[in-house]
């Protein structure tokens, strides 16, 4: 009795407070055959706001390893086997790290999964790593991922300011249908 009694006049219960809300919001994107067809990949990743137009060489330094987003490092699921640009990647989860330059970026796939942003990277656990080249987009003020499904397979589309970035993903089931 006098625990309920305390409990009802407690006037410091924390169950209600909240601390400032995360100023880069995270989201999840899913590619899929069709509208209703079961996912192929999931990314989970941070949405940071831009302080500029231009972001890649300012905000986030050309030539570094980058998390590719905020917070948490970015995580992609392959529910199936994927040509991840011309590497072969066995369905499982990944952390997707990035290196930003101004014509190209390097895309890596790393096994080392819940990490913090870039700061605990080991290249060691790298499975996959591709060069793609970066183009100029309309802006974009959060960091964005999205999947543009082509006759060949998807692209991954990484986007931000006005730097776009797309990474070419081939699933089992796309390069059946295309047999």
């Amino acid at each position: 009795m006098a625990i309920t009694t305390v409990a009802l006049f407690n006037t410091n219960i924390n169950a209600q407070c909240f601390n400032d809300l995360d100023k880069s919001p995270h989201d999840i994107v899913y590619q899929r055959m069709g509208k209703k067809g079961t996912p192929q990949i999931k990314v989970i990743y941070g949405r940071p706001n831009a302080s500029d137009e231009v972001v890649f060489g300012t905000q986030i330094p050309f030539g570094e390893i980058w998390r590719t987003g905020s917070n948490e490092a970015t995580e992609i699921k392959f529910y199936t086997d994927v040509m991840f640009g011309n590497k072969f990647v066995k369905a499982g989860t990944y952390v997707l790290y990035t290196i930003p330059n101004e014509n190209y970026w390097t895309i890596i796939l790393n096994g080392k999964t819940d990490s913090y942003g870039a700061f605990f990277y080991n290249p060691k656990y790298n499975i996959a790593k591709i060069e793609v080249p970066a183009s100029k987009g309309a802006m974009l003020n959060n960091f964005s991922i999205a999947f543009k499904t082509k006759s060949y397979g998807s692209q991954m589309v990484l986007a931000w300011a006005k730097t776009r970035v797309k990474v070419p993903l081939y699933t089992e089931e796309s390069l059946i249908s295309k047999i």
